[in-house]
């Protein structure tokens, strides 16, 4: 009952972090060792096979790295044309969108019961992209060089996704369903986990939300929204089955934010990375919105399927 009122856990936490930012802002350190712990619990799910699976199908994961970097970009740049936003704005909001997707989406997909597999290695790939794309995006809508650092997000994505998650699935080979009581914890000690970590990260961004503006923020929320919508909408126009469909959503609506504030901060201004902070907070609540109605979906279609089995038997 309390993983399924995640959204909820979510909004209170952050309206908490907003307005008492000062206890949560400390706690800035255990942000990566919790997204390790919730990945090590996403790998005691996963199997070799889930992985093989996946890449025996290169074609899905490259059209969810190329609908990411078509898709989000340019839905920013419009955005901000129509919303009339500030240059100084509009660029951050093009960096974001020019980034490859984080660790953030991986968790969301576990606790959507999305394609995990397919999540991390569309991060991955996306990630190895971004040396070229990131900076060849930006120079496109922006005319600004920008370096990007990728040797730095991929020891990052090898210390908190690929190490935890490959450590889960050994441990899952070789003790399979004597790991069912330890496996089963994990669904709530994961959404503990991504609940305090939006918390710390309203708390650490409180002041840049609190001046951002309600444009600012009408503009995160209609960007991200489009990345979700496309994903959603060509995954099942090329008749993905839901958990790749889900997948791609949340792979191309939620970004690297955190890549986006610190190039912003580091190459533009302190207006630039406004976008990237809030985006880093708007997008984990609504993949946790997401995270829980794709579950409940997903749960529902369960208790329906055991129905008819269960009535099946009895005949």
């Amino acid at each position: 009952m309390i993983a399924r009122l995640f959204p909820l856990w979510a909004v209170l936490f952050s309206i908490f972090a907003y307005f008492m930012p000062a206890p949560l802002a400390a706690l800035s350190d255990w942000i990566v060792p919790l997204l390790m712990v919730i990945m090590f619990g996403m790998g005691l799910t996963l199997t070799w096979e889930d992985f093989l699976r996946v890449f025996r199908a290169p074609g899905v994961i490259g059209l969810g790295v190329v609908l990411q970097y078509l898709v989000m970009p340019l839905a920013a740049l419009l955005v901000a044309k129509v919303l009339a936003l500030p240059t100084e704005v509009m660029v951050g909001l093009v960096i974001v969108g020019a980034c490859p997707g984080g660790t953030a989406s991986n968790v969301i997909c576990y606790l959507a019961r999305a394609d995990v597999a397919l999540s991390i290695a569309m991060t991955a790939v996306s990630t190895l992209v971004a040396v070229l794309a990131t900076p060849a995006l930006v120079w496109l809508y922006l005319g600004e060089t920008l370096p990007v650092p990728v040797a730095a997000m991929l020891l990052s994505l090898v210390k908190i996704v690929l190490l935890p998650v490959v450590g889960g699935t050994l441990i899952n080979s070789l003790l399979g369903a004597r790991l069912d009581r330890v496996r089963d914890a994990f669904p709530l000690i994961s959404v503990a986990a991504i609940v305090l970590v939006i918390g710390i990260i309203v708390a650490l961004n409180q002041s840049r939300i609190a001046s951002g503006g309600a444009l600012v923020m009408l503009a995160v929320v209609l960007h991200n929204s489009i990345g979700l919508a496309a994903g959603y909408g060509v995954a099942r126009l090329f008749r993905f089955d839901p958990r790749r469909a889900r997948t791609l959503a949340i792979e191309v609506g939620m970004q690297n934010s955190g890549l986006g504030v610190a190039l912003a901060v580091k190459h533009f201004t302190a207006m630039a990375a406004l976008p990237g902070a809030l985006f880093s907070v708007w997008h984990n609540l609504s993949g946790a919105v997401l995270a829980w109605y794709w579950r409940r979906q997903e749960e529902s279609a369960e208790a329906v399927q055991a129905g008819e089995d269960a009535r099946g038997n009895v005949r």
